[in-house]
């Protein structure tokens, strides 16, 4: 495969100034710092919609909303019956979360609309700017609220789910923003087509490897209890012996470190996992200095690219309370609910598009594994040709010390623009 001319300057300014204006412009808005917060259905995510809606109509583009408040704009392409490309990410954040995650994948989308109008290329399938609400969901205790509700596969149920910090119901924010959670759930949802979505890697690989984007193949699953709590037993620190407590905050350090032990086996057999107990709070105004904990609430997020290790973890988790349970009397587990999202496997065909325009451009990304959730993955579960692009980063994710080089965003764009000049072009 022949070598892409190298894009002309002002087209590859206006991939860097599209990308830069975009994430200025929408990290300005945030509830406060440190870090950056735009809840899910809140003012402020609306607020970044409408500043992506903006851009998009400065494009000339045709912009729509759903019933569920997700935006989408298209450029036209030369022939409608084409499958389309949709192309974009969303813009809640985690509290306190970084400059990119989400951000990254609309300005990027943004960027490839931009780069087509600078070289006056009509694609050969629609183009659709895509921005979905409510990814995040630390917010609602529900998967992949927006792009599932695009998708006609969000459930009457998941309406009632109460945002963490409002305890309103999702269906409440949805109608506090515009928006209609009934006729949402009525809406026939698009045929399935092509996805893509550029987001910040959210580990080190590529930070490590010194890469400046990759291609995600497939993406883990989730279980989830997000509200466990464990019973134990109030005692004076000093007064009630070893003997016969029942402290929940050791029962807790129990189950932690049996849960690790569980994880370091599973991966000794080759199985994908991972383990994390994300929120702990024995800091009730109950505890004090002087007692024995007779309270702790925590969460669990088991994650895995196989149901089944997900099952077989869940299963090794519930036997280890069962444990710490007979050994500890008067402590006790409540686990709450469980929640799960489904891991996916992405497009090969598209993972080969995108690295063929790659190829054109001098680049050879490699392939890997996504930990984190996406809408790329609800979007492949629909039964869509569903693709990432990861990006490098570093300092973490969901944390306000996120670290992305626009440039390997612009390179990751260049990549993709030059499958679609391709595909014009054939």
């Amino acid at each position: 495969m022949t070598a892409l001319a190298p894009l002309s300057h002002p087209v590859a300014a206006t991939i860097r100034a599209t990308i830069q204006r975009v994430l200025t412009q929408v990290n300005a808005l945030s509830a406060g710092g440190p870090g950056w917060t735009r809840p899910s259905y809140s003012d402020l995510e609306s607020q970044a919609h409408a500043l992506i809606e903006a851009e998009a109509k400065a494009l000339d583009m045709q912009v729509w909303r759903d019933a569920a408040g997700n935006l989408f704009a298209r450029l036209p392409g030369q022939d409608p019956s084409r499958t389309p490309l949709y192309c974009g990410s969303h813009l809640d954040t985690v509290a306190e979360g970084g400059a990119y995650d989400g951000q990254a994948g609309v300005a990027g989308a943004l960027a490839l609309a931009a780069a087509l109008r600078a070289t006056g290329t009509t694609p050969a399938a629609d183009f659709i700017l895509t921005v979905t609400r409510a990814e995040e969901s630390v917010w609602f205790p529900v998967s992949y609220i927006g792009s599932r509700a695009a998708l006609g596969r969000l459930a009457p149920e998941d309406l009632t789910a109460r945002r963490v910090d409002t305890g309103r119901t999702l269906a409440d924010h949805m109608r506090d923003q515009g928006f209609d959670p009934e006729a949402m759930l009525r809406a026939t949802p698009p045929a399935p087509a092509r996805f893509l979505e550029f987001h910040i890697e959210q580990g080190p690989v590529l930070d490590r490897a010194a890469e400046p984007f990759a291609l995600v193949s497939a993406i883990r699953g989730g279980l989830r209890y997000r509200a466990a709590h464990i019973t134990g037993a109030w005692a004076h620190s000093g007064g009630a012996p070893r003997e016969g407590r029942a402290d929940a905050v050791v029962a807790f350090a129990d189950l932690v470190m049996a849960m690790d032990r569980v994880w370091e086996r599973f991966l000794a057999q080759g199985a994908d996992l991972t383990v994390t107990f994300g929120r702990v709070d024995a800091a009730s105004p109950a505890h004090a200095m002087a007692k024995v904990a007779g309270s702790l609430d925590f969460c669990l997020d088991l994650r895995s690219d196989d149901p089944a290790t997900l099952d077989a973890a869940d299963h090794a988790f519930r036997a280890e309370i069962a444990r710490i349970e007979a050994a500890r009397p008067g402590v006790t587990f409540d686990l709450g609910a469980q929640s799960r999202s489904a891991p996916a496997r992405l497009s090969d065909r598209m993972l080969d598009w995108v690295a063929g325009g790659a190829a054109r451009t001098g680049a050879t990304p490699r392939r890997m594994l996504s930990g984190g959730g996406h809408d790329a993955a609800a979007f492949a579960a629909a039964g869509w040709d569903s693709v990432m692009v990861f990006l490098r980063n570093w300092n973490g994710s969901h944390c306000p010390d996120e670290g992305m080089d626009p440039a390997d965003l612009a390179l990751a764009v260049e990549a993709v623009l030059a499958a679609l000049l391709d595909e014009a072009a054939a």
